[in-house]
């Protein structure tokens, strides 16, 4: 199996060695699977668990303080399954596997994907904050009021841009492959103080996520722009193309950049090779297979 995975594109994180490490054990945990699905599913979830990224715990908190998860996953067969600003939720990525696997459909969101998630056997209640993110947010002074109240306070914060320099790219994906079956699986949390059940480019097929016979993408970074592009899309369709995983990795970043002025990330597999690229100051990756 070969697989790769990826802790997020931003800035460059404090400690990079423990980080590399979790990503590193995700990448052998994937990589010892027999199914690419579960490849990617397993080692998702070992960065969902872990609270040095942005996804299950760890999560951004949305302008009402809650944090709210997002994952998709997509095979070479095309089928795909989403979920979207769940609250309590760790393992978002198992929560979209089961839209794909259990129901007609490819995307649940809010208390009823919640709700789906419980009925599925992944466990829902769960305290997503962190000492750091609880901390963050005490320290903040957001408005009360509905959606048009919170807008201006969020402008000036969403992603800590402004007030607070501190990255939160740190989407977590995996690409793998068995040399003919492809999947592709992303997870967030978010980004920071975002508007109350924004939702970004992570559960949106094409955009974070996107796997066809050529290949499998999994895209981190600005959400926003990346789901104005379809970023794992435009990489994909490069493999189609005839491009390397590198090769397809680094144009469809160059194309996102002159298109959006904006930073992401992105992993690449076609079944014999991976490749990854980015414009951010830094993107983690690590990778495993035979």
């Amino acid at each position: 199996m070969q697989v790769i995975v990826h802790g997020g594109a931003g800035g460059v994180p404090e400690e990079p060695e423990p980080r590399q490490a979790v990503l590193d054990e995700a990448a052998s945990v994937g990589g010892a699977r027999d199914d690419p699905v579960d490849a990617v599913c397993e080692a998702v979830a070992v960065l969902e668990s872990s609270p040095r990224f942005n996804a299950g715990t760890g999560g951004a908190v949305q302008s009402d303080g809650v944090v709210r998860t997002d994952a998709g996953i997509m095979t070479d067969e095309r089928s795909a399954g989403a979920a979207c600003s769940m609250a309590g939720v760790e393992n978002a990525v198992a929560v979209a596997r089961a839209v794909m696997e259990e129901t007609p459909h490819v995307l649940l969101a809010g208390e009823r994907a919640v709700a789906f998630a419980a009925d599925y056997g992944v466990e829902t209640g769960v305290d997503c904050l962190t000492e750091e993110t609880r901390a963050r947010w005490e320290e903040l002074d957001p408005p009360g009021g509905g959606p048009r109240e919170q807008l201006a306070w969020v402008a000036d914060r969403f992603g800590g841009t402004t007030a607070d320099p501190k990255s939160d790219h740190d989407t977590v994906g995996a690409v793998a492959s068995d040399g003919e079956r492809v999947a592709a699986a992303t997870s967030t949390g978010g980004r920071w103080l975002a508007l109350a059940g924004r939702v970004g480019d992570v559960p949106q097929i094409g955009s974070g996520f996107y796997a066809t016979p050529a290949g499998g993408a999994s895209a981190t970074g600005a959400g926003e722009d990346i789901a104005r592009v379809t970023l794992s899309r435009l990489a994909v369709d490069r493999l189609e193309g005839g491009e390397t995983p590198e090769e397809a990795a680094e144009n469809a970043i160059e194309e996102f950049e002159s298109l959006t002025g904006s930073t992401a990330g992105i992993i690449v597999c076609d079944g014999e090779e991976v490749g990854s690229a980015y414009n951010s100051d830094g993107m983690q990756v690590a990778s495993a297979g035979q």
